[in-house]
């Protein structure tokens, strides 16, 4: 068993952590007070292949292993939680159906011009006001045949980077209830009838656009359809799969970026005459940290080894989901216990971290799914 990076991912780290200290941690501040989407980062990110991570070399992506991409969203991550939301978002729920279950002719029309970075971006439509995990029985979004169109009706909620798409992979009912009456169905953000509400103001992330959106008889093509008809909760699960280990590696990244935070200024601060890291309640806290990053990116990374090698990963990127969010909120709340009172001002970054991190324990499968799905496996 083997636990060093090899050479590429080496040199991959090092080229993204650059790009991420240039510009996406550089202007982390102004994405959260603006409320802003990075997009002068987002158009220098296409010619790097960070807008097609895992698409097809044939298709001008970067065609990464499982274990590089994890290496990128985290250290998207470590730059900006924002902005590393949007662009996981992008590569894993919107173009990764595409890639797995993408017609030639889908392929060839949108991966291009998605990865490019001189459009928008690409989403996953999945929840409803009744439907967020109970995805079988709970959507009410309808997509009926008429002629050689899908008309489509419904309201989603919290889609992530509705604003900032061309492309929504909408999850709509075809069929009568159960597990074959999903489908997936393209739908450009432009299409007549698609209605973008405002984005919804939430406790962190405000550079990450999230919105309810509302299909009016909406209709697209009917070789729109993505995949096989009825088999879009089969998809999703498998979609929902993969960005668990993405969303595992950007509260990595998160957390990593606290962590150093708190070390800087445990080692400068000072009180009683000392620098605070000579105090045992500080250092428990700091080695309580470090260690459980380390650990939490051993599963992450474990999670994605086993993607990358085709075997079933379920389980495990449900368990590095569950553990690497979790560790991020710890540490990110014991960075700021470790600044005391200036941990709680917007003037340090522990604070829009702490904010940041707050959302990966309940999005893509909350912790308590996360246990379920991980209890069923262990119990069966």
């Amino acid at each position: 068993m083997d636990f060093q990076l090899t050479d590429e991912q080496r040199a991959l780290k090092d080229v993204v952590h650059d790009f991420v200290v240039r510009e996406v941690r550089s202007r982390a501040r102004h994405t959260d007070e603006a409320s802003e989407f990075n997009w002068p980062a987002m158009r220098k990110m296409g010619p790097l292949g960070l807008l097609g991570l895992e698409v097809p070399e044939e298709y001008g992506g970067a065609d990464l292993d499982a274990i590089s991409v994890a290496i990128v969203i985290e250290e998207l991550g470590w730059g900006c939680g924002s902005t590393a939301l949007a662009i996981a978002a992008h590569n894993g729920l919107g173009l990764g159906p595409i890639v797995a279950y993408g017609s030639e002719e889908q392929k060839r029309r949108w991966l291009p011009q998605l990865i490019s970075g001189e459009g928008k971006l690409a989403c996953l439509s999945l929840t409803e006001p009744g439907a967020g995990s109970d995805l079988k029985d709970g959507v009410r979004t309808r997509a009926v045949a008429d002629g050689d169109s899908w008309v489509i009706d419904g309201a989603k909620m919290w889609m992530t980077n509705a604003s900032i798409s061309d492309l929504m992979v909408v999850l709509c009912r075809t069929g009568e209830r159960g597990s074959h009456a999903l489908s997936h169905i393209l739908v450009p953000s432009d299409t007549p009838g698609v209605i973008i509400g405002p984005p919804e103001k939430k406790m962190g992330l405000h550079g990450s656009p999230t919105h309810a959106v509302t299909f009016d008889g909406a209709r697209v093509p009917r070789e729109n359809l993505l995949g096989v008809e009825g088999r879009g909760l089969a998809q999703t699960l498998a979609t929902l799969d993969s960005g668990r280990i993405g969303i595992g590696a950007l509260a990595l990244g998160l957390a990593q970026a606290a962590y150093e935070e708190a070390l800087k200024y445990a080692q400068e601060r000072e009180a009683f005459g000392q620098p605070i890291a000579n105090f045992q309640a500080i250092q428990w806290m700091l080695a309580d940290a470090a260690t459980e990053i380390e650990a939490a990116r051993l599963m992450v990374y474990k999670a994605a080894w086993l993607k990358g090698l085709k075997q079933p990963y379920s389980t495990m990127a449900s368990m590095a989901k569950l553990f690497a969010t979790e560790v991020s909120e710890r540490v990110c709340r014991n960075a700021i216990q470790i600044h005391g009172g200036y941990g709680y001002s917007s003037e340090f970054e522990v604070e829009r971290m702490y904010r940041d991190t707050r959302l990966m324990t309940i999005g893509e499968g909350t912790s308590e799914i996360q246990r379920m799905v991980i209890a069923r496996h262990i119990l069966q």
